[in-house]
């Protein structure tokens, strides 16, 4: 910061873009996906700027796989779209065009402008804490750098000539393994909120380090999650979750004071031994399989984290003389009405969480038919999963999961043997008394 500053006051402010070609960073189009080579080509093709931009860059330079490739251009969206026979422009606030190529679907944004533009035009609409509403201003690519969160996000890739376009030393701070902000941060974070959930997001799964200037704001600005709609917190989070890395972000989340507001119970559940270590198996078993390129789900997920705030106001209702089930039900209600105001969880996936924690008390019943109509349940594979997990972390006893495992497995016959003996009185079961036949002399009272 000193240095920028010396630097800005002597004059020596580098003025434009650093270019780098290919012998200086390594990167070749045949690194890019078909369909954002195929883009770019067909973009500049008819005289219009086409550059690959943002994580998918920053990722090639880290020598890691690209979630996605966008492309950004000097074309307007109705420009774009003719061009391609399977494109379509979405969004309100910013109208953009997903391009189809094959299976690939590429994202291609016009450049924007960072500044606001004179009144009378269609300008940014901010709140009174400077988070933007709307910001459908197009721009030049030196704007459209300027526009973006961190610096190691505004590198544009030219496949044409095979250069690196760098306007604000994203490159050095690659070398560094820093993440900083573009511009003032606090003004940032005021304009997005959700940027300093990125940042530790970003921070975390790149192994890069927050720069101090970045980060001195984020537990002063943190209020500011509470005016970001519940439904675009969902999306961040899950973005969270699932990066491969989701443990490391919750421990940073607390660093940063991030939590509150995000996942309100995450306190409460981290503060409980039991809960600390299934919350830490559960989230570490989510990233094994993310790394591991395998499926995860969401609602187990979610299930995991929310389970001992479920887990304690059952509990608390069964002392307080309510029926097991009832109070299970009863549980789930207000802890899923009290995390849904702050994180949008889609009802899909809360039906899901339901399921699952319904299932648990059923697993204490190894006999007779409910054993046998448990096992084949449809979530009955992710009930047991979750009820592995509760094992692993001394919730429930080892054998009771080693069981189940096993039974799961075993042929008919021997699930049979494996059924543990009825306990407790058998009810009787009531005669019904033969209604007489119609005409026919009703049975004398006894």
């Amino acid at each position: 910061m000193i240095k920028r500053f010396i630097r800005r006051v002597l004059g020596l402010e580098r003025k434009g873009p650093v270019r780098l070609g290919r012998d200086k960073h390594g990167l070749s189009a045949d690194q890019l996906s078909p369909g954002a080579r195929k883009v770019c080509e067909v973009l500049q093709q008819h005289g219009f700027a086409a550059c690959v931009v943002g994580g998918a860059v920053r990722d090639l330079l880290l020598r890691l796989p690209p979630k996605d490739f966008d492309v950004a251009t000097d074309a307007r969206p109705e420009q774009i779209k003719p061009l391609f026979r399977r494109a379509f422009m979405i969004g309100r606030r910013f109208r953009i065009v997903h391009v189809m190529i094959g299976a690939e679907t590429v994202e291609v944004s016009t450049f924007r402008a960072a500044q606001v533009v004179p009144e009378g035009e269609a300008a940014r609409v901010q709140d009174p804490n400077g988070r933007v509403l709307r910001d459908n201003v197009f721009g030049s690519q030196e704007e459209d750098a300027r526009r973006r969160d961190f610096t190691v996000n505004a590198l544009f890739f030219d496949p044409a000539t095979g250069e690196i376009i760098d306007y604000h030393g994203g490159l050095d701070d690659l070398k560094r393994h820093t993440l900083r902000m573009i511009d003032d941060p606090e003004t940032r974070y005021r304009e997005d909120p959700v940027r300093m959930l990125r940042a530790v997001r970003l921070a975390a799964k790149l192994g890069l380090s927050i720069d101090n200037a970045t980060r001195a704001p984020i537990r002063r600005l943190a209020p500011l999650l509470e005016q970001v709609p519940p439904a675009r917190l969902f999306d961040e989070m899950l973005k969270l979750l699932l990066s491969g890395h989701a443990s490391a972000c919750l421990r940073q989340l607390r660093e940063e004071g991030l939590h509150h507001g995000l996942l309100p119970l995450l306190d409460v559940i981290l503060d409980q031994p039991l809960g600390e270590r299934f919350v830490t198996l559960a989230l570490a078993q989510t990233d094994a399989r993310v790394l591991e390129g395998r499926p995860v789900s969401p609602a187990f997920l979610f299930a995991a984290l929310l389970w001992h705030e479920v887990l304690q106001a059952w509990r608390a209702q069964e002392r307080r003389g309510e029926r097991s089930l009832v109070a299970l039900e009863s549980a789930m209600d207000d802890v899923l009405e009290r995390q849904c105001e702050k994180l949008a969880i889609t009802r899909k996936l809360t039906a899901t969480m339901r399921e699952v924690w319904a299932l648990q008390p059923r697993f204490e019943h190894r006999a007779g038919q409910r054993a046998l109509r448990l096992v084949e349940t449809p979530r009955f594979r992710m009930g047991y999963d979750f009820l592995a997990l509760r094992a692993a972390s001394g919730e429930v006893p080892a054998d009771l999961e080693a069981w189940w495992r096993a039974f799961q497995e075993a042929d008919a016959e021997t699930r049979h043997a494996m059924l543990l003996p009825e306990t407790g009185p058998k009810k009787r079961r009531r005669r019904r008394r033969k209604k007489p036949a119609a005409g026919a002399p009703a049975a004398p009272a006894e």
